[in-house]
């Protein structure tokens, strides 16, 4: 392809040496010539400004400018300095007398639009342009400035991001006349910088173009020559006379050809769309200036109308010729208004753009243009960058007219889009570049940007420079077809590349605004714009609803949309969304601020009624689903492991028979036996101290008190209940003292207890049916109880939620006589049972655990040795003692080892938070234990208030460790901002730690008092979804840290095994956490006979390696890793990793997904995120997302949650619901029930504020 060349500009026509001697010229020989008619919203006229009138005014602010205005003695300007223009769409003649003073003063005019309030759309980015273009000044009327925001001293206020300004008004008062010989320097069309005019970006940013006097000048002959004006002429303008073809034309040209403008301001066209008609018909115009839509506009008012006519216009120029939509409003507006006089060869397109200024326009056919074309092209061929004609009657066809020919002097040529400058080929489209004296000459301040844009040597194919010129790329996209004519089929601007194919956004409102019906959205109000997910491009369409449109409505015509868009582009949208009717940021002169509409969309801020996301059709990059491979056997596993030089994943706790004499641990056997040691040997040492909500101390027990009432509760059972040995009690005591002594007073006479968390008066019919379960399923024939719990289990609102005619017999434990017991039940061998523990897993599963007497103390002997506890040591306690290790700590270790338990109940935290941390600093307690949802309620609770706590003289400098209680992965997050929240009051960095024990083994790490600090690693956790550990560097992409859960307990042995082989596995890989010890649970207690499960999960043996061993299975996946660190047996230090439960996992596209590090992500896409929990639901992942702000915000979160899980997990999300905080049902160790809250979606009992089910 080749260069084509305009026509060379007119010679022996004399044109003035610049403009502003065209305008002394008409000022001094012409004065009374009108040269603009300023209109009101009216339609009258309320001004004609003369030449002579622009030119005295023009000539005294060029010397108010340059003379009058000081700052510190200095003048303010010198020439070419920056002033900013600031005028409403109503005031074309003060601000065509502000143009043309500040030329004539040499300064740069830089117009802007109005800023309204001070956070109009793209305001910032404006302000940035003035800053950078280094505008001290800005001139504006009275008017405007009156309307302007103020500040508190009257001045006008500083906008977002705009420096400091000074505001001049320019009405004729303000001004001082010039001396009789003043005269401004006469300039010459040089290459001198004449005015700057901004452009807004794709990405918003605003620039400036600057635009010199030659340049100007040569504009102004070219748009004479090609639209053949001439003096005198009469010029209707409807567009914004501050910039584009609105200036050219309106401000420019026509002050060099003697014109009268007839300026329509955009609030008339609003009232009246004819009005621009009408104009042109009482002024007789020769030439109007248009866009398609005022000729739209027009036509849906031209009804009634007989009287006008459009026989005098010689040319009607339409300005966005060159969008796609124009050619229908072109000819529905030639078929009605023929018939008024309007000439077909009248309606002259053109394409402009802002760095080339004008870069074709179609030329009147009295100055010997060919006949206009029209090209029928195919959408699909043109998404590849080629163009195919098609036929019409197809609805995949863009069909565009041309926008004319090259102007006067300049050339033209068609280069690739992306990579460097060569020419298309005839049937490609790509950028058009012109290379001419007529266009802008950079972008003010950016030398890098102009360079690729105002420089451009555009190349063949063989690599060799078309021309010697540069070339202008113009940002517009086109072709050159027959007859030399330019068309256009788009903007860069507005190109999104999805896949390979582009496609224009114009394309797309195009297409969405042919759907019928049009009655549910506002026709002009639709956005398009592309936001990256997953690398690549997704399209986006936003439009405004009208407010009478139902639910229903609008989501028929949103499904149309798709399906017409889906047909027509073959494209998927990703996310159709409709807002309120005027939230969408407006552009100065209407239309919609693209831009700021995605920031929007993309910050959460544009709050929809309604959303569509489509991301499972349009998203075709996902990785492929991985295909699990055969596996290689547990021998080839080991083997190879060994061959790697790996060694097995295995590691134990301290052995137990070196750390003490074996004596005291046979005595210490039976707890009962050691409760009644101790009240006789020490019957008035402490045991248990219980604080309520004011930190005041409402209970304590000494041993003897604790053995004197267990031995009373202990008479009761056999007297009043008639319980025999391995009866099983069900206990229902809120924290405190009773529930320990009702414990011991169960294995006083030979009982089973079962300790069960009392119901919530204020919920019932969710956490009763739980109590009756438990007694249910631990087949308990008594419940020990209080007297208030024994009524509320009675009572009628207890009915309601439950059968209470089949409680078991219910003891209330408060008034019982004083009794001894005639002998204290001795259990036969230390396998008999103990207790039984039941706990409600976070699957939803209830599962009770048999504890037999040897576990129960080999339980408190691994915990004893690894706190270092003594009878004079203090602990403090926040922890619920219904079940897992916080019962043991609760109720067993203090009998056990002695030490004295502040017992802090978690509940009395809702009412005072800092009640836990004071008890710490209060009793000095060295070692602490807590659950997580009592650090989270620390961190949120107190986060602003260390000070206050440091006032009232908490410190918690004595604290060792501080473990939090947990079973699942440790929650870094919440350790790291706790230790960070409570430095300021003396926590050490290092004392907090968390433990981790599973429903087999209640403790299996805890980090005690020796041994090295837990450490900290980084996965790739993309290699941990196929089952495998990658260890990274921190901050990695993808990377996810983990902390190992303390240290094994004295006496634990784990190995990490395969969770399908079952064979034992290398160091560091990802596998079952399998564990052996003297405390592990002897199985479950189920009244259902599921014995396979038992011996699956707590008697296991590895298919090879050391097959001897009897394991059980946590359930839990993990690996084990050798640290550099010593250990206190002077070995290196193998630390375990938690990454999760195995119940809990997702198989999502053939990968393991743990739902926290979906959440993770998912609650930081929004600040209105408060909590997230995930499950699948018939192989579609369903994210609950608790709203923590306002409603109107829910369906913004509804894109983010899909684009962060998009992103960083590849997967696609199916459902997105969004509910109040405190939806998400959280047990007491603070573990998202995430089967509860799929069960309550499931029944639809949420009661969600949206849900959105993505297609």
């Amino acid at each position: 392809m080749v260069v084509l060349r305009g026509e060379p500009l007119a010679v022996g026509v004399p044109w003035p040496p610049s403009l502003l001697a065209a305008l002394q010229r008409w000022g001094t020989t012409q004065p009374k010539a009108p040269c603009l008619t300023a209109l009101d919203t009216a339609g009258k006229a309320v001004y004609t400004l003369t030449y002579g009138k622009l030119w005295s005014r023009s000539l005294k602010l060029a010397y108010t400018l340059l003379n009058k205005l000081t700052s510190k003695n200095e003048p303010l300007l010198k020439p070419g300095d920056r002033v900013a223009l600031v005028f409403p769409n109503s005031d074309p003649v003060m601000f065509m007398v502000a143009f043309y003073g500040c030329l004539l003063a040499d300064l740069v005019p830089v117009p802007i639009e109005v800023p309204l309030t001070r956070k109009d759309a793209g305001s910032q980015q404006v302000g940035f342009l003035l800053g950078s273009c280094g505008v001290t000044l800005a001139l504006t009327t009275d008017a405007c400035q009156k309307g302007l925001p103020k500040a508190q001293t009257g001045e006008v206020a500083t906008f977002k991001g705009w420096p400091p300004l000074s505001w001049l008004v320019i009405d004729g008062k303000h001004l001082t006349k010039p001396p009789k010989d003043w005269r401004p320097q006469t300039q010459d069309a040089g290459a001198g910088t004449a005015y700057i005019e901004y452009k807004t970006s794709k990405e918003g940013s605003t620039v400036g173009v600057t635009v010199s006097h030659a340049s100007l000048l040569a504009q102004c002959q070219a748009l004479t020559q090609a639209c053949g004006y001439s003096e005198a002429e009469t010029l209707t303008n409807v567009l914004d006379f501050k910039r584009d073809a609105g200036l050219w034309h309106g401000v420019l040209t026509s002050v060099m050809n003697r014109m009268h403008v007839i300026s329509i301001p955009y609030a008339l066209m609003k009232v009246n769309p004819l009005s621009w008609i009408q104009k042109v018909c009482s002024y007789k115009a020769r030439a109007a200036l248009v866009k398609s839509r005022d000729m739209h506009w027009s036509l849906l008012a031209q009804r009634g109308q007989r009287d006008v006519s459009l026989s005098s216009l010689r040319v009607l120029i339409v300005a966005d010729g060159a969008n796609p939509w124009s050619i229908s409003s072109c000819d529905a507006f030639l078929n009605v208004f023929q018939s008024r006089g309007l000439r077909p060869e009248v309606i002259c397109p053109c394409a402009t753009s802002p760095e080339a200024l004008t870069v074709a326009i179609r030329r009147p056919p009295d100055l010997g243009g060919p006949p206009p074309k029209k090209a029928v092209l195919s959408m699909n061929g043109l998404s590849f960058g080629v163009i195919r004609v098609d036929t019409e009657e197809k609805l995949s066809v863009l069909t565009v007219q041309d926008v004319g020919q090259v102007l006067p002097g300049a050339d033209v040529c068609v280069v690739k889009v992306e990579g460097a400058p060569y020419l298309c080929k005839t049937d490609e489209v790509g950028e058009l570049c012109v290379s001419s004296t007529t266009t802008g000459t950079a972008y003010y301040g950016l030398l890098g940007i102009t360079k690729s844009v105002f420089e451009t040597v555009p190349v063949t194919a063989g690599g060799m420079p078309v021309s010697d010129r540069p070339f202008t790329r113009t940002g517009l996209l086109g072709f050159i077809g027959p007859d030399n004519l330019v068309f256009v089929v788009g903007k860069l601007d507005g190109l999104m590349v999805v896949g390979v194919r582009r496609h224009s956004a114009d394309d797309i409102v195009a297409t969405a605004l042919a759907v019928e019906p049009m009655k549910f959205v506002y026709r002009g109000r639709i956005a398009v714009f592309s936001v990256t997910v997953l690398h690549d491009d997704r399209i986006v369409l936003v439009a405004e609803q009208r407010p009478d449109a139902s639910e229903e409505d609008s989501f028929q015509w949103m499904s149309r949309v798709l399906q017409a868009i889906d047909s027509i582009h073959q494209v998927g949208v990703y996310c159709l969304a409709l807002v309120p009717a005027n939230t969408l940021p407006k552009a100065p002169l209407g239309g919609i601020h693209i831009s700021e509409t995605k920031q929007r969309f993309l910050e959460g801020m544009l709050h929809p009624c309604n959303v569509l996301m489509c991301p499972h059709t349009c998203v075709t990059n996902l990785p492929k689903p991985r295909q699990k491979q055969p596996e290689v056997g547990p021998a080839s596993m080991i083997v190879g492991n060994l061959v790697a030089g790996k060694r097995i994943a295995q590691a134990s706790g301290r052995e137990l028979a070196h750390l003490e004499d074996s004596d005291q641990a046979r005595k210490f056997l039976f707890l009962p036996d050691v409760l009644q040691w101790r009240a006789h040997t020490t019957p008035d040492h402490p045991l248990f101290l219980l604080l309520n909500a004011k930190g005041s101390v409402t209970s304590t027990a000494t041993c003897v008190q604790l053995h004197k009432k267990a031995e009373r509760v202990a008479a009761a059972l056999m007297e009043k209940a008639r319980l025999g040995t391995g009866d099983h009690v069900a206990l229902v005591y809120p924290p405190g003292v009773d529930l320990i002594a009702a414990f011991y007073g169960c294995l006083y006479c030979g009982c089973v207890p079962v300790t069960v968390r009392p119901p919530h008066p204020q919920n019932l019919t969710t956490t009763l049916p739980t109590v009756k379960m438990i007694v249910e399923v631990s087949k308990s024939t008594c419940v020990l109880t209080t007297q208030a719990i024994m009524r509320l289990l009675k009572s009628k609102d207890a009915a309601a939620a439950v059968d209470i005619r089949t409680w078991p017999t219910i003891l209330d434990t408060d008034d019982i006589p004083k009794k001894k017991v005639a002998n204290i039940f001795r259990p036969p061998s230390p396998d008999v049972l103990a207790y039984l523990d039941f706990s409600v897993s976070t699957t939803g599963i209830l599962a009770g655990v048999k504890m037999s007497h040897a576990a129960t103390s080999a339980l408190c002997r691994s915990i004893k040795l690894q706190c270092e506890l003594y009878p004079s040591r203090q602990i403090a306690i926040c922890l619920d003692p219904y079940c897992g290790l916080g019962f043991a700590l609760w109720c067993l270790c203090s009998v056990y080892s002695g030490h004295q338990s502040v017992l802090v109940p978690p509940l009395e935290l809702e009412s005072n938070v800092s009640l836990w941390l004071s008890a710490v600093s209060q009793y000095k307690a060295r070692v602490t234990f807590c659950s997580y949802s009592v650090m989270e309620m620390c961190t949120k609770g107190l986060g602003a208030q260390t000070g206050v706590l440091r006032m009232k003289g908490v410190n918690l400098s004595c604290v060792r460790t501080c473990m939090v209680v947990a079973e699942e992965r440790p929650r870094i997050a919440l350790t790291q901002s706790f230790s960070k929240l409570f430095k300021d009051l003396g926590l050490p960095a290092r004392a907090v730690s968390t433990t981790f024990g599973c429903r087999v083994n209640v403790a299996i790490c805890l980090q005690g008092t020796a041994g090295p600090d837990p450490t900290t690693v980084y996965v790739d956790m993309r290699a941990l979804r196929h089952d495998r550990v990658r260890l990274v560097e921190r901050g990695s992409p993808h990377s996810l840290p983990l902390t190992e859960s303390g240290k094994i307990l004295p006496g634990v042995k784990v190995i990490i095994a395969h969770t399908e082989t079952k064979g034992p596995l290398g160091d560091s890989h990802l596998g079952e956490i399998w564990v052996s010890s003297p405390h592990n649970a002897t199985g479950y207690y189920t009244g259902y006979g599921e014995e396979a499960l038992h011996a699956d999960h707590f008697s296991a043996r590895l298919s090879f390696g050391d097959t001897q061993t009897i394991w059980a299975r946590t359930g839990y996946l993990g690996f084990l890793r050798r640290t550099e660190l010593t250990d206190a047996s002077g070995e290196r230090h193998d630390a375990l990793y938690v990454v999760g439960s195995l119940d809990e996992t997702l198989e999502l596209r053939g990968m393991r997904y743990h739902p926290i590090d979906i959440e993770t992500s998912v609650v930081r896409a929004h600040r209105s995120i408060a909590e997230c929990a995930v499950f699948t639901w018939t192989n579609l992942l369903v994210v609950v997302v608790e709203l923590d702000g306002l409603e109107r915000d829910a369906l913004d979160l509804v894109a983010l949650v899909t684009n962060v899980v998009l992103e960083e997990h590849h997967l696609v999300v199916g459902v997105v619901v969004i509910v109040d905080p405190g939806v998400i049902p959280i047990n007491s160790r603070g573990e998202k029930q995430r089967m509860h809250l799929r069960d309550g979606f499931l029944a639809d009992q949420l009661d969600p504020i949206y849900v959105a089910y993505n297609m």
